[in-house]
């Protein structure tokens, strides 16, 4: 697994990522194009004021993308997320949350048939490093607690990403800054999108010591601590597969969604910090 030169900052495989924006005008338009300019390692493909879409090819975090695009003081919705290879080898996401204020938004993408492309936020951790893992199952009804071991289909023992012999669940760290936010962007030779589906994420209180570090439990699962966050790893829209302006379950806009909460009881109150969506 290769991590990026930093958090949301451009580095390894580029991917193709469609936005809807809120434009109504020309205006609105070169807005848009003046703040996509000149930002390393991002392309603009397509911007289309008819159907309020920007699409843009970039090594840069999509979260870091839609900052840029807020910038102009539109709404920005991600729509779609692809590869740059001719044919979509699939894209998920998992929407994590738990019993503590821990949350987040991760995003798998198949780059290649060879590489996948995992990058995401997660908000409310103490700062340092924590453990991330896929795990077996996609059962979040006892919360965290019932998703099951590492997804390790080989019986391998615990490692790191970069390891042979690992789990494949087997993620690293992500590492939270003094505001509580993990932003990362990584790839994985191993992990496969289609092998995922279904399966959940979990994030976890400690730092994974990728088998190194001689507790009982190094070998098993990192000795990473307590499991604060979770999500269902779901099926998510490749580019141009997610035509939705109106949330169905809701009736609201697409815009009207996106000041709602992620999920949850009532959705999350206003205020609270959000994931990038």
């Amino acid at each position: 697994m290769e991590a990026t030169p930093g958090p949301g900052e451009a580095g390894g495989s580029s991917c193709r990522l469609e936005f809807a924006v809120q434009m109504n005008c020309q205006e609105c338009v070169d807005a848009v194009q003046a703040s996509l300019q000149g930002a390393t390692g991002l392309r603009v493909l397509d911007i289309r004021l008819d159907s309020q879409s920007v699409l843009v090819e970039t090594s840069m975090s999509a979260g870091k993308v839609k900052g840029l695009l807020e910038s102009t003081g539109r709404r920005v919705v991600l729509k779609g997320m692809g590869s740059t290879a001719p044919q979509n080898l699939g894209a998920a996401v998992a929407m994590m949350s738990g019993p503590s204020l821990v949350q987040g938004v991760v995003r798998f993408l198949q780059v290649s048939p060879e590489k996948c492309l995992i990058e995401g936020t997660i908000d409310g951790l103490e700062p340092g490093l924590h453990g991330l893992h896929v795990h077996e199952f996609g059962d979040v009804t006892n919360s965290c607690d019932s998703c099951g071991d590492h997804f390790n289909p080989n019986g391998e023992r615990h490692g790191g990403p970069q390891d042979a012999h690992r789990h494949l669940g087997d993620l690293g760290n992500v590492l939270a800054g003094s505001d509580g936010r993990a932003d990362f962007r990584m790839e994985d030779s191993q992990l496969k999108v289609w092998d995922i589906i279904g399966r959940s994420l979990v994030v976890d209180s400690g730092e994974d010591d990728l088998g190194h570090g001689g507790h009982p439990l190094s070998e098993v699962c990192g000795n990473s601590g307590e499991r604060l966050a979770c999500g269902i790893i779901a099926r998510s829209a490749g580019l141009f597969e997610n035509p939705k302006q109106i949330c169905t379950c809701d009736g609201v806009t697409l815009w009207e969604e996106q000041e709602k909460p992620v999920a949850g009881p009532g959705r999350r109150v206003l205020g609270q910090p959000a994931p990038h969506l």
